[in-house]
């Protein structure tokens, strides 16, 4: 299961990037993305669904920090992910890393 863990961490990172690759070759700047991100009622759902999801593991994890269950460093790790890819890898990392306990 953990291998299973580990492709879903590669494939958090490679897949979101590669759209925003593409998003940035096709208007050359991120100006329009948030415009389009919430442009329609799909696109809107699916960014508000991503983000009370994000929300909710972010709670969780300072939960986990504050019961002492995930050390300090552990905590920064999955925050920076968080937050500088996204929760395409910061639960999978996350599950990665618990998967044994």
């Amino acid at each position: 299961m953990k291998k299973v863990f580990l492709m879903l961490c590669l494939l958090g990172i490679a897949l979101p990037y590669y759209q925003l690759l593409l998003f940035i070759q096709e208007n050359g700047s991120m100006a329009q993305f948030w415009t389009e991100a919430f442009g329609s009622y799909p696109a809107s759902m699916l960014a508000m669904d991503l983000s009370v999801a994000a929300l909710s593991f972010l709670i969780f994890l300072i939960y986990q920090r504050v019961q002492k269950q995930i050390k300090l460093a552990q905590f920064i790790k999955y925050f920076v992910c968080l937050f500088l890819v996204g929760f395409s890898l910061a639960l999978p990392w996350y599950l990665y890393d618990h998967y044994d306990q």
